[in-house]
């Protein structure tokens, strides 16, 4: 792996700087059906809480916003991106329902049974602990709240040079078991674009 191809996997890992943003733009286009198929699975209302892990330049907070105009709460690595994410979303951020903060998903700062819904895109590979995140995450759900936990197959990243470095790779047993682990007894796991990409539904 060249010295570049890794700093551009380190980008999608942790947005930062021009580049950053130039690689955030490329997610929005390579992932619109992952994007698409989560807004369209989330099904709450405008007093429910949602968090995004890994809110990027906002580009889901958006489209969620506008079919929900729930409450956006958003964790992410960046502080690039919290600026990009903030000038993205200025309706939701004029309503008061825009929150964003700067973190670790392994030790999120919100109370207990606190969201209707969590969401992820592509940002699990990247957890230092996955049960750990997991684990942060089901605390935080209400009862009968759902995490969207949304990826590439392991197959479709291995085609990927940038991912050969920093990036965990997972196939959806492995996510399932882990999901057990951190204590969801309900999991699903529906294909987004078959052998390409897929979202585990852990219910709390």
């Amino acid at each position: 792996m060249s010295k570049f191809t890794e700093y551009i996997g380190s980008q999608f890992g942790n947005p930062r700087g021009f580049v950053g943003k130039i690689c955030c733009v490329i997610m929005n286009v390579i992932n619109k059906a992952m994007y698409k198929n989560t807004v369209a699975l989330v099904d709450i209302s405008a007093d429910d809480n949602l968090l995004d892990i890994g809110y990027g330049n906002g580009y889901l907070f958006k489209c969620v916003y506008k079919k929900t105009k729930a409450n956006l709460y958003g964790i992410d690595i960046s502080e690039d991106m919290k600026v990009q994410a903030t000038k993205r979303n200025q309706v939701a951020l004029r309503d008061g329902k825009l929150f964003l903060d700067v973190g670790d998903c392994c030790d999120l700062k919100y109370s207990d049974d606190f969201f209707a819904a969590v969401t992820s895109i592509n940002t699990v590979y990247f957890w230092a602990d996955t049960v750990k995140g997991l684990s942060e995450i089901r605390r935080t759900l209400v009862p009968g709240g759902s995490f969207y936990n949304v990826v590439y197959t392991k197959e479709w990243l291995d085609k990927l040079s940038y991912t050969e470095k920093g990036f965990k790779k997972f196939g959806s047993e492995e996510l399932t078991e882990f999901g057990r682990a951190a204590g969801f007894e309900k999991i699903q796991v529906k294909d987004i674009v078959k052998g390409k990409s897929f979202v585990v539904i852990y219910t709390k």
